[in-house]
């Protein structure tokens, strides 16, 4: 596995060869400083600690400084551990940067994502509101019945309710990097990203499988099947 730690920059579009637009989101990825490094050995398990975004000593706590100046790196705002790939070949001060991804790689992105406030439920979970005319009174936007009334004499875990918007941690899967540019530290992946501008997000391989598409793929074998009786015509569609 392949990771790194993030700050949403915010989103933008390019245009590929053919001239279509991609919708992408800019990514500066890293630098990150290895803090710490795990083994079987010791801890049972290889990982290693990233730390990413220098911060003034006078916001850490002294548990935190300690272990940031045993691994005699600068202070760090932010610490992340990974199961990575190369675990074995980093060593405590060495620098990760963008360039540990490359175009055409897939990730997966997690990021708080924005926060909404106090909302009710036909914002917060997509619920209908009731009729407007016709002595409906002035509950058009409320929740409506909570459930029986004696019997069972409660709400059931999960029902839809007004409360606290967002800021929950969402993963976006299966993105795919469009450019890096490690210089800038940049990574441009298609589509959206949770979280704000200026964002925490980390970026990670995508657990999914990629299966190559073979030649002739979505041409059916049933001659019932418009692909099937006409196979050239599925495949002029897939160009």
């Amino acid at each position: 596995m392949k990771a790194i730690i993030g700050k949403k920059v915010g989103m933008s579009q390019i245009f590929d060869e053919n001239g279509h637009v991609i919708p992408v989101t800019v990514i500066e990825a890293g630098p990150c400083t290895v803090v710490q490094k795990k083994t079987s050995e010791k801890e049972g398990y290889n990982a290693v600690q990233l730390g990413y975004e220098d911060v003034a000593e006078k916001k850490l706590t002294k548990g935190e400084m300690g272990h940031l100046n045993k691994a005699g790196v600068s202070p760090k705002k932010h610490l992340r551990e990974f199961d990575l790939d190369n675990a074995a070949e980093l060593n405590i001060g060495d620098i990760v940067k963008a360039d540990t991804f490359q175009a055409g790689d897939f990730v997966d992105i997690t990021g708080i994502s924005k926060g909404h406030g106090y909302q009710g439920v036909i914002k917060r979970w997509g619920a209908q509101r009731t009729p407007t005319s016709h002595g409906g009174g002035p509950v058009h936007r409320h929740a409506g019945s909570m459930g029986s009334t004696t019997d069972p004499s409660r709400i059931f875990k999960g029902k839809i309710g007004a409360g606290h918007m967002g800021v929950d941690q969402v993963t976006v899967q299966n993105l795919s990097v469009v450019k890096v540019d490690p210089e800038l530290n940049m990574l441009v992946v298609c589509g959206a990203v949770p979280g704000p501008k200026g964002g925490l997000v980390t970026i990670k391989s995508t657990v999914k499988v990629h299966k190559v598409k073979q030649a002739g793929a979505d041409i059916s074998k049933n001659p019932q099947k418009a692909s099937g009786r006409n196979p050239q015509k599925a495949s002029a569609r897939n160009k």
